[in-house]
């Protein structure tokens, strides 16, 4: 796999059982994702952009084609590689938020580092440094029940970077967020795209992401329809 792209994808088939038959979500999908893109995977409801999603983040598995994500090919990779492809590499920023109630801003974003083994001190200086990128030092401390929708967001956000991964996948990531605060959380992912050289993916239908991204990949029927490059992209003209 070329050092420039983090995603490389021949031939994709994803078939999934209904009854005694097969339906199809992805036909055929060619698809190469190149470092630091800003990419969105749009299309309505069943086009299968979650599913593509998924099978990039080693979520789930192709029924035929190939898949190399991060140089590794996910066809030939056991589950326990796919897991710390994901744990070391990849971070996940999804809809619902999933934080752990019980735990505090800090505690939530540190978990990525706990897994890595990351001592003490440093998981502390890099909790630190990613909660304050998405401006919620203020709130490390606090429990997700005492946070807004838009602030459980952001601290989804600061878990999925702390670990400094080289592709983040975002499944709706605005979906349950008012105008604002969609807003607001696609420029900090912009800015952490650029500042970080980080591979951004996003999973959407929402029409407020649509001006932020650098490449929009539509998907309709299972199948990549039209794949564009956006030259003025909206992060690049505000604050």
């Amino acid at each position: 796999m070329s050092d420039s792209f983090v995603v490389q994808i021949h031939n994709l088939v994803k078939k999934f059982p209904v009854g005694g038959d097969f339906f199809t979500a992805l036909k055929n999908i060619n698809l190469e994702l190149n470092h630091a893109e800003f990419t969105g995977l749009i299309g309505p409801s069943g086009s299968g952009k979650t599913t593509l999603l998924n099978i990039i983040g080693g979520l789930d598995s192709p029924s035929g084609g190939n898949v190399n994500v991060l140089g590794s090919d996910l066809g030939s990779t056991s589950h326990a590689e796919r897991a710390e492809l994901r744990r070391t590499k990849m971070g996940f920023i999804f809809q619902s938020y999933n934080l752990l109630p019980v735990y505090s801003v800090f505690e939530n974003v540190e978990l990525p580092l706990i897994l890595n083994k990351i001592e003490t001190n440093e998981r502390k200086r890099l909790v630190e440094q990613a909660v304050g990128s998405v401006g919620l030092l203020d709130k490390i401390d606090s429990r997700p029940a005492q946070l807004s929708g838009g602030e459980c967001q952001r601290t989804a956000i600061a878990r999925a970077i702390v670990h400094k991964p080289a592709l983040i996948l975002a499944d709706e990531p605005t979906a349950n967020l008012d105008s604002e605060n969609s807003h607001q959380i696609m420029k900090i992912m912009g800015r952490l795209n650029n500042e970080m050289d980080t591979s951004f993916v996003f999973a959407t239908h929402d029409e407020k992401i649509m001006g932020y991204l650098r490449r929009i990949v539509h998907l309709d029927d299972g199948q990549i329809a039209k794949d564009e490059l956006i030259e003025n992209p909206q992060f690049g003209e505000q604050s």
